[in-house]
């Protein structure tokens, strides 16, 4: 494993970071024997930064279970997780919140404490009347917090005004060959990298579709231009640049853990030629013509009130340009039961509350997409037939 230094401690981190975020799950939630097989493959092989959040869907317990049923190991890693800020509404939730991770994770401190999606100064100055500042400053002396930094999803005006608003040891943000102008984007990167923080970088493959997803004309082209996968490119391409102190990917398999350790261990920063980047920069041009609305699959937006399966309704939409209409519209109807008499998912089933939108780190326009994804993937003739369909089943 290749190891990075973080500016502000000379700890090493490794290159390559574990995403704790899409863990493998069953039908009860996340399988506790796949993860924890995956996580101490990940550490057997180097792997030493293991990012989560209180809002992970059972990821810090999971992993604080395998950290105790494996002695030694809590000490061979950093942790990091998120607070809940938003959730926070007096200066005690803080330690409420952090208590409950501390007993989750089943340790007695955290290595790289974030606060969780800040998007902007504003939200950050709320914090501040809630005397945040204060409560770091006595996590940090106790020895229960060792870094503190944030995640970021807003646009780059704010980010570069938060890197100023405290004296931070590191951040996250969202970053890949397609985000170079989104988010904190390449400025904020080496704004950040300028101002002495680790840089985490997150969606590496933005969701997945830098990877499996990737339009048929990049993934060829990706594969006339050297013998590795279309995700080791995206990492690559990150690994690239010396101000990328870590790079997370949310691994859910075995294969995904071995091709990713095996790209890191050959990664290197200014690898890359002028014909590399050439290549990068055509797939980008590829996918931005074929991908029409930017979501990831976080998830966030979701529970819907109405039911809608948002994340699922995006996919089949952009699934319906990459790889054909009929594609498209089978994954749509799978995913929505917009066949199903009794109940389904429609996107025609959004009530327009907004609520989706607030939570969107992406900030897409949800409900004008679904009213997109609608036209497209059920036209009155569509509707016709499902009623139909409906009618008599």
């Amino acid at each position: 494993m290749k190891y990075r230094t973080d500016p502000k401690t000379g700890s090493e981190l490794s290159a390559l970071g574990f995403g704790l975020m899409r863990l493998p799950r069953g039908i009860s939630g996340i399988d506790a024997g796949k993860a924890e097989k995956l996580v101490m493959a990940a550490i057997g092989r180097g792997v030493n930064y293991f990012d989560t959040a209180y809002l992970y869907g059972g990821s810090e317990r999971t992993l604080g279970g395998i950290l105790k049923r494996n002695p030694g190991t809590r000490e061979k890693i950093y942790i990091a997780t998120k607070l809940p800020f938003f959730q926070c509404k007096t200066h005690e939730d803080f330690d409420k919140y952090f208590n409950k991770q501390l007993e989750r994770l089943q340790t007695d401190y955290i290595d790289y404490y974030l606060i969780h999606n800040i998007a902007e100064p504003s939200a950050w100055k709320a914090l501040q009347k809630l005397g945040i500042e204060q409560w770091i400053a006595e996590k940090k002396k106790e020895s229960k917090i060792k870094q503190i930094g944030f995640s970021f999803h807003g646009m780059q005006d704010g980010f570069l005004a938060l890197l100023g608003a405290y004296d931070w040891d590191f951040c996250q943000i969202q970053y890949n060959y397609m985000n170079e102008n989104y988010q904190a984007g390449t400025k904020g990167l080496y704004a950040a990298h300028e101002k002495g923080l680790a840089v985490i970088v997150m969606e590496p493959l933005l969701g997945g579709k830098l990877a499996a997803s990737l339009p048929e004309k990049a993934a060829k082209l990706f594969a006339g231009a050297g013998d590795i996968s279309p995700a080791a490119w995206a990492l690559r391409w990150l690994w690239n640049k010396s101000e990328v102190t870590v790079v997370l990917s949310g691994m859910n398999g075995e294969e995904q853990v071995e091709e990713n350790i095996k790209t890191a261990e050959a990664a290197e920063a200014g690898m890359f030629t002028e014909s590399e980047t050439a290549v990068v920069k055509q797939a980008a041009e590829i996918f931005n013509a074929a991908y029409k609305i930017p979501c990831t699959g976080c998830n966030y937006c979701l529970p819907c009130p109405k039911e809608v399966n948002i994340p699922a309704s995006f996919a089949a939409y952009n699934v319906s340009y990459v790889s054909g209409y009929i594609t498209g519209m089978a994954q749509y109807m799978t995913s929505t039961a917009v066949i199903n008499p009794q109940k389904n998912f429609s996107v025609r089933n959004c009530a327009k509350c907004g609520q989706c939108e607030k939570k969107c780190p992406q900030h897409i326009e949800i409900m004008k997409s679904l009213e997109r994804v609608g036209r497209r993937m059920e036209p009155l003739p569509v509707r016709a037939a499902l009623a139909l369909y409906r009618k008599f089943s």
